[in-house]
């Protein structure tokens, strides 16, 4: 069956686009899947088809009609997974480095996805076929806590949650070189790289307001190990604000924190920092701490995740313990 969404404009929001009033209003939609609905009539201004385009007035009605998830063409797989959390309404999983959270282009098994479709019976439809139950998500060689809806009220509370910036999430993260300040918040837009379009950059102009606060936990002769806390959820934003910053996460050779970076430091610590290297074999981040307020039963949740084996063992070999 269909889902309705009813929504009114307020006095403060007159004069808006469209498209742009019911992705502010509902943060579960995309602004492309709000299009698309327009686009197929599934979208109404007190009563009369429109365009995404359109100006929004005081007081206008629009009517939202969601569409039954569309039968999923991915297969569920029994692929284990570290649940920290279950009830009727959302999961909380500890991710392993690695794994894709949802299918994207020729991948199609072995994600994230995948594995909770045999798990649960169903899941939350909002984000679309190839993503259900996915309210945000982590890179592949990022591991650690994230939540999945399994309804689309709970779906529609943490995605509201996340929009209003009050979901709580801290990483740890090893990054290269010994940072000047013990703390400190980068605030630096971030957009689409205008060259490589699988990466994104720092990009003053165009860029999406970016904002990430961190605390030194360990200052090594070569490495420094972070605390780093989310103001905002942009795509690969811890890598590419702590590259901006000349401090590249350890290992992650997108964003230059790869072998390229052996060269900047003491020929002392050359041979030690290239067999970390080796050991390493992903980004050095893990997403450690979560916190929300459960969509439906209004509970505070509070989940804590320790770094996996690999990062353990690096940690290890700087004599840090977490």
């Amino acid at each position: 069956m269909e889902n309705q969404v009813i929504l009114e404009v307020p006095p403060d929001r007159s004069g808006e686009r469209l498209d742009r009033f019911i992705t502010q209003a509902c943060p579960e939609f995309s602004r492309s899947r709000v299009q698309k609905l327009i686009a197929d009539a599934l979208i109404e201004v007190n009563g009369e088809s429109v365009r995404s385009s359109q100006k929004v007035s005081q007081g206008d009605r629009i009517s939202i009609s969601v569409p039954p998830p569309v039968s999923l063409s991915l297969d569920p797989e029994e692929i284990p997974l570290d649940i920290f959390f279950e009830d009727d309404h959302l999961l909380v999983i500890n991710k392993p480095a690695g794994m894709i959270v949802h299918p994207a282009g020729p991948i199609r098994t072995g994600t994230l996805v995948n594995a909770v479709l045999a798990h649960c019976d169903h899941l939350s439809g909002i984000n679309g076929v190839a993503r259900p139950g996915i309210v945000h998500r982590l890179d592949k060689d990022t591991s650690g806590l994230l939540m999945v809806a399994k309804s689309d009220l709970a779906h529609r509370g943490l995605a509201e949650q996340l929009e209003a910036r009050t979901v709580a999430r801290r990483y740890v993260t090893l990054v290269w070189g010994r940072l000047r300040d013990q703390e400190g918040r980068i605030e630096e837009r971030i957009g689409r790289h205008t060259r490589d379009r699988k990466k994104m950059a720092v990009e003053p102009r165009k860029g999406r307001h970016a904002a990430t606060r961190f605390e030194v936990l360990h200052l090594g002769d070569f490495l420094t190990l972070l605390s780093v806390c989310l103001e905002t959820g942009r795509t690969h934003q811890i890598r590419v604000h702590m590259s901006h910053t000349g401090h590249p996460v350890f290992a992650d050779v997108v964003y230059g924190g790869g072998k390229s970076r052996l060269k900047g430091i003491a020929p002392q610590f050359r041979g030690e920092a290239a067999s970390l290297l080796c050991s390493a074999g992903r980004q050095m981040l893990h997403a450690a701490d979560l916190g929300f307020i459960h969509p439906i039963s209004r509970e505070e949740m509070k989940f804590e995740s320790r770094p996996p084996s690999d990062m353990q063992g690096v940690l290890s070999a700087l004599g840090v313990t977490l």
